[in-house]
Parts: structure tokens; C-alpha cells; sequence
């Protein structure tokens, strides 16, 4: 190391002086002539995009969380045993699946198992809830799907999302998210499920997801150069899960109760810092811009008072359906091949 580069402030003397790596573009090394005008000193915090892009936490809670949906599909359908079931000979693939084979299509279009046996392993039932002491139904629902088509949507809807935000966030953050959107999910669904029928589907907690990129996009704006690209993405996979949500069994009410959750979570679980402070000022800057406080603030007081609200009307035994007759056809469209739960 020459003492030109030391004495210019150059960046062997930078590193060797502070341990801290300048930040890209802030000088020229090449400019070492009389004229070269000395660059600013190194600020002792910054946020640096690219670093940030590349730092990927390790991920597996996501695919844990998959294996587990998939475990208890399997699970609930061994148990469902559809040709012991009187008998049955109209199973779907009754022939090479056996005790594993689905429910008739008029009964279950999604290929999966009987209400009864869902209802039996955890689907979410307002009577269970509201009165039979079965609160747990609010998340053990979020675990359990209507047949493989719901499944099979719903864990690669997942994998793509939830993988990306491991990676960037972290397994708590995410799995935070993952778990309070079902269960948010689940209380405004119960607000608005048929008194006899049933709901289930990880589709609160994936919305949950959806939402908290939004947000986490929303809040984290100024350093994204690819938004375009991310909306879409949000966009197409929301598409595919709200059409399923017309199907028996699958409950919209779960969706919108989760992204709502999620996208709230997104403000104060996936916050990233806009800018820092420098070591020529003696007061530092906060990390995040107003703007961003203040949504996190807003957030907070929204989640406490929206879990508030919800859990006292749902134990309360309110009926969302009697303030909004048309809203049960956002759930479920009656069709010839099928019915609604009445």
C-alpha cells in the first residue's frame, strides 16, 4: 500500500484505517491526479441495495410447512376410506388408490374427502366454535384441504412466494406471518360460514402472504427496481386462489380475512431501513423514514382492535350474513355439478 492511496484517502488506506468497505460509486480510484478532488469520508451506516439482495437467510420452514399440509392430506385421507363408506363403488380411483381413493365428484369436485371426515379432523364448524369450547378450529382448519386440486394450488402458490420472503427475511418473520393470517383468516370466516357447513384450506395464511409482500413492497418502494414484475406475480396468484374459492369447502371469507392480516403484518414484521447516519454528524438519523413509522404505528393499532373486534362478535355468535345477504356467493356459486352448503 502506497502512502498516496493513504494520504488521497484512497480505498486501501479506507480499508485499512476504518475495517468498512466504502460504498460503491462514492469515489474514483482512478483519479489520483493533482486536480482529483478527495471523496467523501465513508458513512459509518448505509443501506446498500445489492448487499442486501444478496444476503439470503436459509430457508426451511416453508418446505417443512408443505411437507406438513401434504402429511395431513395424506393422513386425512387414509382415514376417510371412501369405499369403506357403505360400500361405495363411485370412488374416484377407487381401483389403484384404494382406502386413499376420493369422494364421488358430485360430493367433492376437488378430489378429496367427506365433509364429515374433515369436519371430524378439524374443519373449521361455527357451532364448534362459537358453542363447543373448540376455539383450536380457528388454526387446525388452516392445516387441512377440501381435495388434491385445492392442495396441489395452494402449495405451489406457497413455495412461490413464501420462499422468496424466507430468504429475505428470515423463518420467524415469515412464519409469523404464515400463522396469524390463518388464524385471522379463520375468525372473519367463522363471522360468515353457513351455521351447518364447514371451511378449511392454508388459503388464509397464503393470502396472509400476498399481502405482506404488498405491503412489504409498499413500505420498501424506493429500493425495488423489479415492482412491475412483483404486482403481476401478486396479481396472477391471487386470481387462481380467489376462482377456487368458488368452489364448495373453500372459503373466500378466509382469503380476504387473511390477506387483510398479512398486509398489515407486512408493515411491522417486514420493514426494511432506508437510510442511516454518517460519522461527520454528531446526532444519527433513524433508519426508517416517517412514512414507514407511521404505517407501522397504524398497523399495530389496526391488528389490536381488528383481532379485538372479531373474536368478541365471533364468540358473541354474530352473523355476518345477516347484515350482507348476497356475501355467502363470495364463498361458494351453486352450480349443476354441485351444491352449496345450505
Amino acid at each position: 500500500m502506497s502512502n498516496a492511496d493513504v494520504e488521497a484517502g484512497g480505498p486501501a488506506g479506507r480499508e485499512a484505517t476504518t475495517g468498512i468497505k466504502p460504498p460503491p460509486g462514492r469515489y474514483n480510484p482512478s483519479s489520483n491526479g493533482p486536480n482529483a478532488v478527495a471523496p467523501a469520508p465513508p458513512p459509518f451506516y448505509y443501506y446498500d441495495q445489492a448487499a442486501a439482495q444478496e444476503r439470503h437467510h436459509r430457508t426451511w420452514v416453508v418446505p417443512l410447512v408443505v411437507i406438513a399440509n401434504v402429511a395431513m392430506f395424506v393422513v386425512v385421507m387414509y382415514y376417510n376410506n371412501c369405499p369403506a363408506n357403505g360400500g361405495r363403488r363411485d370412488c374416484v380411483g377407487r381401483s389403484f388408490l384404494r382406502r386413499l381413493s376420493f369422494q364421488p365428484l358430485r360430493e367433492n369436485p376437488v378430489l378429496g374427502p367427506s365433509a364429515a371426515t374433515l369436519r371430524k379432523y378439524g374443519a373449521l364448524d361455527w357451532y364448534g366454535v362459537v358453542h363447543g369450547n373448540q376455539a383450536w378450529r380457528l388454526e387446525t382448519s388452516t392445516w387441512l384441504h377440501a381435495g388434491l386440486i385445492h392442495l396441489a394450488a395452494n402449495m405451489i402458490s406457497l413455495l412461490l412466494i413464501g420462499i422468496r420472503l424466507e430468504q429475505q427475511f428470515g423463518f420467524w418473520k415469515v412464519g409469523l406471518v404464515y400463522l396469524v393470517s390463518g388464524f385471522g383468516g379463520s375468525v372473519l370466516s367463522v363471522l360468515f360460514i353457513s351455521r351447518n357447513g364447514i371451511t378449511v384450506g392454508a388459503s388464509g395464511a397464503l393470502f396472509g402472504l400476498l399481502g405482506a409482500m404488498l405491503s412489504e413492497l409498499i413500505t420498501n418502494w424506493t429500493i425495488y427496481s423489479n415492482r412491475c414484475a412483483a404486482m403481476v406475480n401478486l396479481i396472477i396468484i391471487a386470481a387462481i386462489n380467489l376462482a377456487l374459492g368458488i368452489l364448495p369447502r373453500v372459503d373466500n371469507f378466509a382469503h380476504i380475512g387473511g390477506f387483510a392480516t398479512g398486509f398489515l403484518l407486512g408493515f411491522v414484521l417486514l420493514i426494511q431501513p432506508q437510510f442511516g447516519w454518517s460519522e461527520q454528524v454528531s446526532s444519527a438519523k433513524s433508519k426508517y423514514n416517517a412514512f414507514q413509522i407511521i404505517l407501522l404505528t397504524l398497523s399495530v393499532a389496526l391488528l389490536i382492535a381488528g383481532f379485538a373486534a372479531g373474536l368478541v362478535s365471533v364468540f358473541k355468535g354474530v352473523d355476518g350474513n345477516a347484515h350482507c345477504s348476497w356475501c355467502h356467493y363470495l364463498t361458494c356459486v351453486p352450480t349443476s355439478s354441485w351444491k352449496c352448503d345450505k
